[in-house]
């Protein structure tokens, strides 16, 4: 731990990547790329970039002394900084305390596949402005299929998060995964999202070699 944080709380980076532009949300954003993921999917980047650059153990205190350079940038443009992963409510503690050190004027967004506990959501809910949502596939079976998981947790969450800080604060991405759903699947999902209260949705292809 640095000398000015005694909380103990930990994050696994895996690295940065600065400015940013209209991919996490507005204005300009450093992305905290983290390590680990309840989940198995069959698809993940974060596999192969363990494999390349175990993840380093940093504080709050130490996240923020390098990405405070780009301070003008995100109070500027209406940015600031995005955890992605990896799931970065594994470590929901983590992003309360980094939230309390930096600027208020500073955006924090969280990547999250929801595939958490509960309690995480809650935690985090009051830590971060903005929720980017991949949903995967809310299809039971295609969910389980892809991600090896249960998607009523997933949508327990998504649901629970909406109750706490409005449908308007999360942008929910659902994709087309080759070998797992069609365009036609995507596009139902985004119906069942709407009905939901959704309306803030990304609907993308995911890229693989078997694209």
């Amino acid at each position: 731990m640095t000398q000015d944080d005694k909380s103990g709380l930990l994050y696994p980076l895996l690295g940065l990547v600065r400015h940013r532009i209209g991919t996490d949300g507005d204005g300009v954003t450093t992305l905290v790329a983290g390590a680990g993921c309840p989940l198995q999917c069959r698809w993940c980047i974060n596999k192969n970039l363990l494999k390349k650059a175990p993840a380093e153990m940093v504080t709050a205190d130490a996240l923020f002394d390098m990405v405070k350079i780009d301070d003008l940038y995100f109070r500027a443009t209406g940015g600031g900084v995005t955890f992605g992963g990896g799931e970065p409510l594994l470590h929901a503690g983590f992003l309360s305390r980094f939230r309390s050190i930096c600027s208020p004027e500073w955006k924090i967004r969280v990547e999250t596949s929801l595939a958490v506990p509960s309690g995480s959501v809650e935690t985090a809910a009051s830590a971060a402005d903005e929720f980017i949502v991949d949903c995967k596939d809310p299809d039971p079976v295609r969910y389980h299929s892809y991600t090896g998981d249960d998607a009523a947790l997933m949508l327990d969450n998504l649901c629970l998060l909406r109750d706490l800080i409005g449908p308007e604060r999360i942008i929910v991405r659902i994709p087309r995964i080759p070998d797992y759903n069609t365009v036609a699947d995507r596009e139902a999902n985004a119906g069942l999202l709407r009905e939901m209260g959704f309306s803030r949705l990304e609907l993308f292809d995911y890229v693989t070699d078997r694209n």
